[in-house]
């Protein structure tokens, strides 16, 4: 794969990273159900040594079980991916969850995230969500210091939008930009994006495939067996009538793959790379047959009509 440099970074990053969301395991409010630990470090083994070398995780996933998972899977890789990591998303011992961007709150967890990854220093460190607002310009300062100390090399933020940006960026030049991005979600394109461009700031979308709903595999058995603890039971996108519709939706990127040997995930994720702001997309597996269901998007790209006729389909389906 070729790679592209992250927004003003020395770091030249893969089209696809490796995301260690659903690897955090179901005992937090955000989890996607049971996960084996065995496939999960298989799982990031096999994106490594397919190509992609960066992963993106954050502390809160699994509540810290996420970035343990991603060390052990690096501990025996020679050449090291990045690591991308995010702060601001706290929990108590009871494992219920909040923000915080006080400053202490934000270097004690780089701190403890230093020690479940095992690492000197965190490649890229984000904020995880611009909460509390208030606190926005107290956490990035403090972002920058960490930076100054070494404890960090580069600085980014998630889930920002264009007004955020703009208070922060005086404190200290944004490395990156993590939205949510795809085809079924793409507001990013009317302002946040454009802006990215036009300050050299890096993005790496999340969710390219809907947290799993474009990449191919799922039907509607699947999602009526989802388990208590996977957070997409209560997401409208799984539920009547976006389900029927969004599946007919994949249907469609399937007919658009199999010109190329391409699963319909691999298609969305693509339609999220064709866009110049994109400097990469984070991209889930749970064991390594997921992996390599979806590596080929790192050098797949639609042609403009292909791209034109999966927005017109998107036009047409029921709001």
């Amino acid at each position: 794969m070729q790679t592209q440099q992250l927004g003003n970074t020395d770091m030249h990053i893969t089209p696809l990273g490796f995301g260690s969301w659903a690897i955090g395991g179901s005992n937090w409010a955000y989890g996607w159900g049971v996960q084996d630990d065995g496939d999960a470090i298989k799982a990031i083994e096999r994106a490594v040594e397919l190509g992609i070398n960066w992963i993106d995780t954050a502390a809160v996933y699994g509540l810290g079980h996420s970035e343990k998972l991603v060390a052990k899977a690096l501990a025996g890789i020679k050449n090291k991916p990045f690591i991308f990591t995010k702060c601001s998303m706290v929990w108590n011992e009871e494992g219920q969850i909040s923000n915080s961007l006080k400053a202490d709150s934000i270097r004690r967890e780089c701190e403890e995230s230093l020690k479940r990854l095992e690492v000197d220093a965190i490649d890229l460190y984000q904020i995880h969500w611009p909460n509390p607002e208030v606190d926005l310009e107290e956490g990035w300062q403090e972002m920058a210091k960490l930076k100054e100390d070494g404890l960090v090399r580069h600085i980014g933020v998630s889930n920002f939008n264009v007004d955020q940006l703009r208070r922060v960026m005086p404190i200290a030049p944004v490395a990156s930009l993590q939205p949510p991005y795809s085809m079924l979600r793409p507001a990013i394109e009317k302002e946040i994006l454009p802006f990215c461009m036009e300050n050299n700031i890096g993005v790496i979308v999340y969710s390219p495939m809907l947290s799993g709903m474009l990449s191919g595999a799922m039907t509607h058995e699947r999602v009526a067996n989802f388990t208590q603890d996977d957070w997409r039971r209560n997401n409208k996108e799984f539920q009547e009538p976006r389900l029927s519709a969004n599946l007919e939706l994949v249907d469609f990127l399937k007919n658009i793959g199999s010109l190329y040997n391409r699963s319909a995930g691999e298609v969305a994720i693509a339609w999220t790379l064709r866009h110049p702001a994109v400097t990469g997309a984070i991209v889930g597996g749970r064991n390594a047959a997921q992996v390599e269901g979806i590596i080929g998007a790192g050098e797949f790209r639609l042609n403009e009509g292909e791209v034109s006729s999966i927005e017109s389909y998107i036009a047409g389906m029921p709001k």
